[in-house]
């Protein structure tokens, strides 16, 4: 990264001159064209919170005298560390010893319940994960590289960071930064005691549910780029919550645009389909004889990845994955996110002796016409009963405007954003009325 003129003179400080040694500015035309070019901003950096976060610091640093050089290298050095890299191009090889030729322990803690093959190891000197997948579509070399190299350039704060890729034979190997932390399933839904949850109050949840808001908010319309971006993997076992402050964090962000799942390539299948047939679901937890079903060549059905209850209706039956689907999946996790179960759950009926399939936004909708009695009992019971109910009946709502089986009808991601940024100050406002103890030491790990 390039050193503008004031990063160069912090990070290495001159020596005080006397009042004889100084000389006289240059007023000369060149002297300041030459100022204004050094001290203008790239145009291709994103500004995130880091960067003001870093402005700041220089600014004190400059002005506390003795300490100005240490202050600002330590601000510019974590400023430079935050800003997206250019994308690595991997080779086989190394991604082949990094995973001990693919026989190392997979990793799956980043998502728990993903058919894609995933190891941690170090890549370069960096702690990472490394997914393998196979592509969907052929993408031609040169598009790749150069989806490969916006994505690599976009940077959020609640987007985990694909530092580059491999490509070998049919498969990609997308390599991204190892987060510490646990996936949602695991916070809301842990096995070994299902009384106990780390995500005990409101506003831990509202923070998750914020996160991801602004999160999917920048896929979708803040890149920058002349890419139409979607996310096609929201669920809740591809979300990361770190410590200490319950942050969210999106994983596999841009797995679709780099395996061949957006909206051109399944289009271009769609078109040129000669029969149509039955569009089997493939849920994350497929097993392998399903999985080999759906790859014979001879078979004419569209292929495609989905999980039962984050699926759209019109992703269900075309295969074609749009903004407007994953804001539906969006509101699925929200849903999740604050009644504690399942997206989709099967219970055993005595009577007629089948199982009664039962949804999330079923239930939704059904406590939010029953009022704040209904909402009460639909919300998650860990939270013991401690919330604001009208922030809590109003965010059931913008779930459920989410999952509208009409896509035109349901809001943009901007808008909920904007939405759950407003309900979340009002739960802050809640949150320090009510006096919410801090000094309970909590962890992600099971008990």
């Amino acid at each position: 990264m390039c050193k503008t003129k004031k990063a160069t003179d912090a990070s290495e400080p001159r020596p005080v001159l006397s009042r004889s040694q100084r000389t006289r500015p240059s007023h000369s035309p060149g002297a300041q064209s030459s100022s204004l070019s050094h001290s203008a901003i790239p145009s291709s950096s994103n500004p995130t919170s880091d960067l003001y976060t870093s402005s700041l610091s220089y600014t004190k640093a400059t002005s506390s005298g003795t300490g100005t050089s240490i202050s600002s290298r330590t601000s510019l050095s974590s400023l430079r560390e935050s800003l997206p890299e250019n994308p690595h191009i991997y080779h086989i090889s190394e991604i082949r010893a990094a995973t001990n030729n693919f026989l190392a322990k997979r990793y799956s803690s980043s998502s728990s319940a993903s058919t894609a093959a995933c190891w941690r190891c170090n890549l370069r000197g960096r702690d990472t994960v490394v997914f393998q997948r196979k592509f969907r579509h052929k993408i031609q070399t040169s598009q790749l590289k150069e989806r490969l190299s916006v994505i690599c350039r976009s940077h959020h704060m609640s987007i985990i960071k694909l530092l580059g890729a491999s490509v070998s034979g049919d498969h990609i190997y997308l390599v991204y930064e190892f987060v510490e932390g646990s996936n949602l399933v695991d916070c809301l839904r842990n096995p070994r005691n299902p009384s106990f949850t780390v995500l005990s109050n409101w506003m831990s949840r509202m923070q998750i549910a914020t996160d991801l808001a602004h999160g999917i908010d920048y896929v979708h319309n803040k890149t920058g780029l002349n890419l139409s971006i979607v996310h096609n993997h929201i669920k809740s076992s591809s979300i990361i919550v770190t410590e200490p402050s319950f942050n969210a964090k999106i994983c596999h962000f841009g797995t679709a645009q780099l395996c061949g799942e957006t909206e051109e390539e399944v289009a271009v299948e769609t078109d040129t389909s000669k029969r149509e047939t039955e569009i089997e679901e493939i849920t994350e937890e497929a097993n392998a004889t399903s999985l080999r079903k759906l790859k014979r060549s001879d078979s004419g059905g569209r292929q495609f990845e989905g999980v039962r209850g984050y699926m759209s209706p019109e992703f269900r039956s075309s295969g074609v994955a749009t903004q407007k689907s994953d804001v539906f999946s969006f509101g699925v996790v929200v849903l999740e996110l604050f009644s504690g179960e399942e997206a989709l759950k099967y219970r055993f009926d005595k009577k007629t002796g089948n199982f009664v399939r039962t949804s999330l936004m079923d239930t939704a909708e059904a406590a939010t016409a029953e009022g704040s009695d209904g909402l009460r009992r639909w919300i998650d019971r860990r939270l013991n009963d401690s919330f604001p109910v009208d922030v809590a009946q109003k965010m059931i709502r913008l779930a459920l405007d989410c999952v509208h089986v009409d896509p035109d009808k349901r809001p943009d991601m901007g808008r909920v954003a904007g939405k759950i940024s407003k309900l979340y100050l009002e739960s802050k406002k809640w949150s320090d009325n009510v006096n919410i103890p801090t000094g309970i030491s909590v962890s992600l790990a099971p008990r």
